[in-house]
């Protein structure tokens, strides 16, 4: 392959789901050519927002501070100074080398394990097992509900290996990179189960036939409401079962709001006499909640549908709907 092929296949035949492969040729380029494995990672690292933004907090958090009450440093804005002076090229050197012994002694005795922020859980999972999750998952974060164009996601052990879990699929879940973090390799929580194991058969939005449902997703499903109160008036229900709008996790609040968005577009496409929404929830007997399973209502408005829609959902106490 010549220079002429390789542009080629840049420009046109390189397809991306992550910056890798740009940033592995910009680094060989960059090398003459060859590098190591080695070499490739740190590059990788070198690019990673992420990384350097968590370091930046680490830094100011512990090393910066205590360096600064000693005296050996001395900050300015994001200028970090040593106050020694100038030192001569040998005592750079004898700096440097006593420095690399502190750090080769502290990890002989305590390990890797003091890395273990970033070794959540890193035994190699294959790409086929890796997309099959991800797949099941719907891309979306088990605990938050953030998908990977809020925050990168990681496949996740739910059994850490340190705990004997294995890298097979039902000891997988998704988590994005700020939840595993806060997770860390020593919680066996399974975030996949919280639909799952709230249900309640005498429930009927627990019981909804699949013939019913519109659409859905990995944690809500969208139905046409029995008694509507305009044409289309739809209701988003959560597959988890609880009666209180205020108890629902973010994941599900997150699933809802993207159902909600997704159905509002669809029905305003193929029903043009549509001229807005109202988008309801009853909390509670005093709301007017009559089915106790959280429930979202979106029901169309159309112009004239009323003879004055000023007030809006003001218009759940009558005598206050108009001001």
């Amino acid at each position: 392959m010549g220079f002429t092929e390789l542009k080629t296949f840049i420009i046109e035949k390189m397809k991306l789901s992550h910056l890798y492969q740009p940033l592995l040729i910009k680094e060989l380029v960059e090398n003459g050519g060859k590098a190591t494995i080695r070499q490739l990672a740190v590059s990788f690292l070198k690019n990673d927002e992420s990384q350097i933004q968590y370091f930046e907090k680490r830094l100011k958090d512990m090393p910066i501070k205590i360096l600064s009450k000693h005296g050996i440093i001395e900050r300015k804005d994001d200028l970090i100074e040593l106050k020694t002076g100038k030192l001569s090229f040998q005592e750079l050197a004898e700096i440097k080398m006593l420095c690399e012994e502190k750090v080769y002694k502290f990890v002989s005795q305590k390990g890797l394990g003091i890395w273990d922020y970033r070794f959540l859980d890193s035994e190699y999972v294959s790409d086929s097992l890796r997309y099959r999750v991800l797949k099941e998952a719907k891309g979306v974060c088990a605990l938050c509900g953030c998908t990977k164009d809020t925050r990168p996601l990681d496949v996740d052990h739910i059994i850490p290996r340190s705990k004997g879990g294995k890298t097979v699929y039902e000891n997988l879940q998704v988590l994005c990179s700020k939840c595993n973090r806060s997770k860390n390799n020593k919680d066996d929580s399974d975030f996949r189960e919280i639909v799952a194991n709230q249900i309640d058969n005498d429930c009927i939005f627990c019981n909804i036939k699949s013939s019913k449902v519109v659409t859905e997703n990995e944690y809500a499903v969208v139905i046409e409401d029995s008694y509507p109160v305009s044409k289309h008036h739809s209701l988003v229900i959560p597959k988890r079962h609880f009666g209180d709008f205020f108890d629902i996790s973010q994941s599900e609040l997150s699933s809802i709001y993207d159902l909600l968005k997704i159905y509002k577009k669809s029905l305003s496409e193929k029903d043009k006499t549509i001229t807005g929404f109202n988008v309801g929830i009853n909390a509670g007997d005093d709301a007017g909640q009559t089915i106790k399973h959280c429930h979202i209502h979106l029901i169309p408005r159309r112009k004239g549908d009323m003879k004055n829609p000023k007030g809006g959902v003001r218009g759940v106490i009558p005598d206050k709907m108009h001001y």
